[in-house]
């Protein structure tokens, strides 16, 4: 057997072949896949852990480079045990394992000068589907090569100081305690992972001392400038990160009004919350229209964290761009644009409204601003702050924030 041969374990190839399957053929997300993969092997240390877990997420990101290289669309598993020796034999130098059977029909030489000829053209080198790569390239242009090579980087773990419970600096020495080495971010709670761990096991995540977030959704809650005290409403909370972060900012007092239309999401932001010590979050599911028009005119800050394409957080879901079509993200604009015109009214006289992606296409940013302030409704708004956050520049994932002020009168 090859040295190549001897550092993979057919029993984790297969796990990984199994979990590619699923994301692939039966079109379940890549996050939760490998969470129950992983699950599915208790006995498995923390090396062979991060085997499967980031050998899949590499294969999701290089999906399209990878099966130009096999010569056809996988759907069976064994397509996907010979993704993982094509990604193999690409990311080491060395020979096939020519002791695995499914991998014997693989040549390192033409695997790897197929893939040279491939990543000669932008759509295979950063495995991407050519109508993205298109309308990355008319609405980001210059821009676009640089974000692209970006969003395929993996991304780094990044946690938020729970303020409620601890201190950066004391969250900082409890994780070193458990063998959790991190390294401080920015003027506010983000601390970074040194090397990529599973936070989720330590007795400070028990205890509610931090959230996983990325620094750039940090941005986006002390960007409404809640107060203690107020009424803030979440009108698109999902699993409550950004809620959470609210809760923190207005020192557990005033009241956080979380909605979403899908009640397992909010069931999971009850969960964070008495984790974390939240105790001033309301949950409330949006059944129809009535449920928003009954909130008008009733909080002095307004989150819209919008349904989006998540071009920006490819980094840490690859398979976001595989799960989106032309359809879905026109679909998914005629919602951020009836979110905007429809949940406005929320804020008082007064207050702020922040609307937020996790997006970098001005389709869904800059442009929805735009045709919002331009209608009869956005006549009422002004926009008082807007920003990208680029990948390429910060290092974290990409976002887009704008704050807009409904006028007194």
């Amino acid at each position: 057997m090859s040295a190549f041969a001897s550092t993979v374990r057919p029993l984790l190839v297969r796990a990984v072949a199994q979990a590619l399957r699923a994301i692939f053929v039966e079109n379940r997300h890549a996050d939760r896949v490998i969470e129950y993969t992983l699950r599915h092997h208790p006995k498995a240390g923390s090396r062979d852990r991060a085997f499967i877990a980031e050998t899949t997420y590499e294969i999701v990101r290089h999906y399209r480079l990878y099966s130009a290289i096999l010569g056809e669309a996988p759907t069976e598993e064994k397509h996907f045990w010979q993704l993982v020796g094509i990604h193999l034999i690409l990311q080491t130098g060395k020979e096939e394992p020519d002791a695995l059977a499914e991998w014997r029909s693989l040549h390192p030489q033409t695997i790897r000068r197929r893939a040279r000829q491939l990543c000669a053209l932008r759509p295979y080198r950063e495995s991407i589907p050519d109508w993205l790569d298109n309308i990355g390239q008319e609405q980001l242009g210059e821009r676009w090569d640089e974000t692209l090579a970006w969003l395929n980087q993996p991304a780094e773990v990044v946690l938020r100081t729970n303020r409620l419970k601890a201190t950066r600096d004391a969250l900082r020495q409890r994780l070193a305690l458990e063998g959790i080495a991190t390294r401080p971010h920015g003027a506010a709670d983000a601390l970074v992972l040194l090397r990529r761990q599973n936070v989720f096991q330590t007795k400070a995540f028990r205890e509610g001392l931090f959230e996983v977030q990325d620094y750039s959704s940090q941005q986006v809650a002390p960007l409404l400038d809640a107060q203690p005290g107020m009424r803030v409403v979440d009108a698109c909370a999902g699993g409550g990160g950004k809620t959470l972060h609210l809760a923190t900012l207005m020192q557990g007092k005033g009241q956080i009004l979380a909605l979403d239309t899908l009640a397992w999401k909010l069931d999971e932001l009850r969960k964070r919350a008495r984790r974390a010590g939240a105790h001033n979050i309301e949950t409330r599911i949006i059944e129809n229209s009535k449920t928003i028009k009954r909130l008008y005119e009733s909080a002095d800050r307004l989150l819209l964290d919008v349904p989006c394409s998540g071009l920006g957080v490819w980094r840490r879901n690859p398979d976001g761009k595989w799960k989106l079509s032309p359809e879905m993200l026109e679909n998914l604009q005629t919602t951020q644009q009836r979110i905007l015109q429809q949940y406005c009214r929320i804020v008082k006289p007064g207050g702020l409204m922040v609307y937020a992606t996790c997006s970098l296409l001005p389709s869904e940013n800059q442009q929805q601003i735009r045709t919002f302030l331009d209608s009869p409704t956005g006549h009422s708004f002004e926009l008082e702050y807007e920003r990208t956050i680029w990948p390429q520049e910060e290092g974290f994932d990409g976002f887009y924030l704008a704050r807009l002020r409904r006028r007194s009168s």
